[in-house]
C-alpha cells in the first residue's frame, strides 16, 4: 500500500507538472503570436502611411495651385513637366515620376535616375505592368483649369533581380478644356527604390527589429510579407524579427518550475518517511480489521458471515468425511420485553451472558455464532445425529431458563430452537438455513421454549403460506371471495334479529379453503387489512336488501389498530349507502390490550356515528369486567367454548349464568354462541339471554339462502321441534 501511495503522488504531481507547462506553453505561444501580429500591424501601417502622405502632399499641391501655375507658360506641357521634376522630387520624394493618360505616356516629370522617356516608362512598366501603356501624346498649347480636388491613388511594391520598387500612380484632377479633351484623365506614376536605409528609418520609427528584403521566404508566417515580381510570383520577401514576450515569460517560469520541483522533493521525502512510519500502523490495523470483520461486536462470537464461511467449508468436507452436521438456529424468548422494561444497556448485557452460557454448551471444533438481534446459530460436527441434537437444544433450553442478573435484577427468558440436519435435509447453505428457521417457526408457533427437528410436513406447510398468500392477494384484488351469514336469532328461536358475516374462499384448485388456515396467514403477512375492508364492503352491499337486521362484522386486532380504520369504516358506509345504525362490529379482548386508550377514543368515534361495538369471545380472557366498564360495548357474545362443556360441568353452566346477568345488569345485549341442542336453548332462555346463534338454528349459509329464510314466517320451527 505505501508503494501504491508513493506512485500515486507521484504520478499526481507529475500530471500536475505537465498540464502547468502546457498551460503555460499555450499563453506563450499566444503571446508570440499576438505580439507578432501587432508587428505585422505596424508595418502594414507604416507602408500605408508612405503611401497616404503621399498623397496628403500631392492634395495640398493641387489645392494651393501650384499645379494650376504651371500651365500659364506658352508650353504647358513643358512647364508642367518642370514643374513636376521640381515638386515631385521635393516633396513627393520619388526618383521618377511620368505624366500618363489612359492611352500611354505623355512625358517624363523627374530628368535622370532612370526617368528618361518612354524607355524609362517602359522599364517600369516591367515592374508594374498594369500601367497604361503606349507611345507619349504630343504636345498642347493651351493647359485645362486643374484647380479640382485629388484624385485616386493606387500603391505596389515589387522586386525584379535585384531591384526592389515602390510604385505610386495618382490622378491629376483636371476641369474642362483643351488638355482633357486631347489626353483625357491624367495620372502621375511615380516610383522609389527600396533602399536598406529606408528599412532602417522604417525599423526605427515603428519599433520592429531587423526589417529586411530577403530572397527566402522565412518560416515564420507572422513575420513575412511577399514581394511579388511582375510575373505575380513571389521571388523576395519583406521580413522582421518579431519580439517575442512569452519567450520571456517561459524562462522565468523555468526557474519556478524548479523552485516547485524542489520543494515538491522535500515534501515528497517527508511524506514517504511518514508513510513508512505509518505502514506498519496500517498493517497492525488491517489485521484487527480482518478480525473484527468476523468477529460481532457485541457478543464477540462470530457474527453471520464467518457462521456462513464456516458452514460452506463443513458442507464441502461432508462428502470426504462421511460425517453429518447439524445447524441450530436459536431464537431468544421475552427478549423485547427486557430490551423495553430496562433499556438498551440491559439487553446488551443480556445478549452477552447468553452468548457465554451457548459457547460453554458446545464442543471444541463447534461453532457459535449471533445470527443477528436476539437470534443465535450453532453448527454441531461432533455427536451422534440426531441424539446428540436433541441432547444439546435440551442443555440449552436449561441453560438459558436458569435466571440472569441484569443489572442487579434477576431476569427469566427461554428460547426457541429450529434444527436441520446435513444431507438428511440439505446440502447447501441456503436451504439448510431455510429449513432450520422453519423450524425455529414450529418452536415458536407450538408454545416456545422448546426445539423442533425440521420435518417434510413443515415445508408443505410453508408452502401452503406461500401459495395462501399469493392465492389470497390475488383473490382480493379479483372479488374472487364470497360471504356466507349465520344468522342470530331472537331468545325464543322464532325471529332473526342479526347475520354475521363469515367470510369463505373458494380455491380454483385446492377448493374451499378454512378460515381458520388463511385468516392466520393473512394477518402474518399484512393481508388482513385489505382483505377485512373486502368483507365489511361486501356485507354492507348485500345486507342493504334485508331491513330491520343487524349486520356483524368481526374486527381483527390488527385491523382496529390501523391509523385510518374509523375513516374506511365510515367511507364504505357511505359509498355503499348502508345504515349505520345496522351495522355491528365484533371485537376481541385483543384489540384493545396494547393501547386502551387509542382503543378507546376509536371506539367513541365509531359510536358517534351510529356504529355498534360488540365484545366477542366474552369470558376467555383476564380482565373482560375492567374492558366492560371502560368502553362502550352494546353487547357481549358469549363464548362456544363455555356451551360445548355446559352438560357435563357444572361450573361451565354458573359461568354462563353470571355472565348472563352481568351483561343485563349492565344494560348490555347478551347472545350466545355455539347453541347445537334444545338444551342449551332451554338453558339460555331460562337465565335471560337475549339472542342466540348456533347450528341448532343454523349455519353460516348464502345471501340467498338468507333471503329464504326471511321470507318463512317460522324459519326455525320444523328444527325446534325436532330438538
Amino acid at each position: 500500500m505505501l508503494k501504491s501511495s508513493v506512485a500515486t503522488l507521484a504520478f499526481a504531481f507529475v500530471m500536475v507538472m505537465a498540464a502547468a507547462v502546457l498551460v503555460v506553453l499555450a499563453i506563450t505561444r499566444d503571446a508570440n503570436r499576438l505580439e507578432a501580429e501587432r508587428q505585422r500591424d505596424r508595418i502594414e501601417a507604416a507602408i500605408e502611411s508612405q503611401v497616404r502622405l503621399r498623397e496628403l502632399r500631392f492634395q495640398s499641391l493641387a489645392a494651393a495651385g501650384d499645379l494650376q501655375s504651371a500651365f500659364t507658360g506658352s508650353d504647358p506641357l513643358a512647364a508642367l513637366q518642370d514643374s513636376l521634376a521640381r515638386l515631385g522630387s521635393r516633396f513627393l520624394e520619388f526618383d521618377g515620376a511620368y505624366v500618363v493618360s489612359e492611352t500611354g505616356l505623355v512625358f517624363a516629370g523627374i530628368e535622370g535616375d532612370g526617368a528618361s522617356g518612354q524607355t524609362g516608362y517602359d522599364g517600369l512598366k516591367h515592374f508594374s505592368p498594369s500601367l497604361p501603356g503606349g507611345p507619349g501624346g504630343s504636345p498642347l498649347h493651351r493647359l485645362p483649369d486643374m484647380r479640382g480636388g485629388p484624385g485616386k491613388t493606387s500603391w505596389s511594391l515589387t522586386h525584379d533581380g535585384f531591384d526592389t520598387l515602390s510604385v505610386m500612380m495618382i490622378d491629376v484632377p483636371a476641369r474642362q478644356g483643351s488638355l482633357a479633351q486631347l489626353l483625357g484623365p491624367l495620372k502621375i506614376v511615380g516610383y522609389r527604390r527600396v533602399t536598406s536605409t529606408m528599412m532602417t528609418e522604417l525599423a526605427q520609427r515603428y519599433r520592429v527589429s531587423d526589417i529586411r528584403i530577403v530572397r527566402d521566404m522565412p518560416a515564420d508566417p507572422l513575420a513575412r510579407r511577399a514581394i511579388p515580381a511582375p510575373d505575380g510570383a513571389a521571388r523576395a520577401w519583406l521580413s522582421w524579427t518579431p519580439d517575442r514576450p512569452g519567450d520571456a515569460m517561459l524562462r522565468q517560469f523555468i526557474w519556478a518550475l524548479a523552485g516547485v520541483g524542489l520543494l515538491f522533493g522535500g515534501i515528497f521525502a517527508f511524506v514517504v518517511q511518514r508513510l513508512r512510519g505509518a505502514a506498519h500502523q496500517i498493517a497492525i490495523r488491517e489485521s484487527q480489521i480482518q478480525r473484527l470483520a468476523g468477529q460481532d461486536e457485541l457478543s464477540l462470537l462470530p457474527n453471520r458471515r464467518t457462521f456462513d464461511l464456516r458452514l460452506d467449508q463443513e458442507l464441502a468436507h461432508l462428502g470426504r468425511s462421511g460425517k453429518g452436521l447439524a445447524v441450530m438456529l436459536i431464537d431468544l424468548d421475552r427478549f423485547k420485553a427486557v430490551n423495553d422494561t430496562y433499556g438498551h444497556t440491559a439487553g446488551d448485557e443480556l445478549i452477552r451472558q447468553v452468548a457465554q452460557r451457548l459457547t460453554r454448551l458446545v464442543r471444541s471444533g463447534d461453532t457459535v455464532a449471533r445470527i443477528g438481534g436476539d437470534e443465535f446459530g450453532i453448527i454441531q460436527t461432533h455427536g451422534n445425529f440426531p441424539a446428540g441434537c436433541a441432547a444439546l437444544g435440551e442443555r440449552i433450553l436449561e441453560a438459558l431458563t436458569e435466571p440472569f442478573v441484569i443489572m442487579g435484577v434477576a431476569t427469566t427468558i427461554g428460547c426457541s430452537i429450529g434444527i436441520a440436519l446435513a444431507p438428511e435435509d440439505a446440502t447447501d447453505r441456503e436451504t439448510l438455513l431455510r429449513l432450520a428457521d422453519t423450524a425455529l417457526y414450529q418452536s415458536k408457533n407450538g408454545g416456545r421454549n422448546r426445539y423442533s427437528f425440521f420435518e417434510a410436513q413443515m415445508n408443505r406447510t410453508l408452502a401452503l403460506k406461500r401459495m395462501v398468500e399469493e392465492d389470497l392477494r390475488r383473490a382480493i384484488e379479483n372479488d374472487e371471495l364470497l360471504l356466507h351469514y349465520q344468522p342470530q336469532v331472537s331468545i325464543d328461536g322464532a325471529t332473526i334479529v342479526g347475520v354475521e358475516a363469515l367470510v369463505r374462499w373458494n380455491h380454483p384448485e385446492h377448493g374451499m379453503v378454512p378460515p381458520a388456515e388463511f385468516i392466520g396467514i393473512a394477518e402474518e403477512r399484512g393481508l388482513i387489512v385489505p382483505l377485512s375492508e373486502w368483507v365489511l364492503r361486501q356485507a354492507c352491499q348485500e345486507a342493504k336488501r334485508w331491513d330491520g337486521i343487524r349486520l356483524a362484522v368481526n374486527v381483527s386486532p390488527i385491523q382496529f389498530r390501523h391509523k385510518d380504520f374509523v375513516a374506511n369504516v365510515i367511507r364504505v358506509l357511505d359509498e355503499t349507502g348502508f345504515e349505520p345504525a345496522r351495522l355491528e362490529l365484533e371485537l376481541t379482548e385483543g384489540v384493545v390490550v396494547d393501547d386502551a386508550d387509542a382503543a378507546e377514543a376509536a371506539m367513541m368515534d365509531l359510536r358517534a356515528h351510529g356504529v355498534g361495538l360488540a365484545l366477542d369471545d366474552f369470558g376467555t380472557g383476564y380482565s373482560s369486567l375492567i374492558y366492560l366498564r371502560r368502553f362502550a360495548f352494546d353487547k357481549i357474545k358469549i363464548d362456544l367454548s363455555f356451551l360445548e362443556y355446559m352438560e357435563t360441568t357444572g361450573e361451565s353452566a354458573i359461568l354462563v349464568h353470571s355472565i348472563a346477568h352481568l351483561g343485563r345488569a349492565l344494560g348490555l345485549r347478551v347472545c350466545a354462541e355455539g347453541v347445537e341442542t334444545a338444551e342449551q336453548h332451554r338453558f339460555l332462555q331460562a337465565i335471560g339471554c337475549h339472542e342466540l346463534q348456533g347450528f341448532l338454528f343454523s349455519k353460516g349459509v348464502t345471501a340467498d339462502e338468507i333471503d329464504a329464510l326471511l321470507a318463512q314466517e317460522k324459519p326455525f320451527a320444523t328444527t325446534l321441534a325436532a330438538a
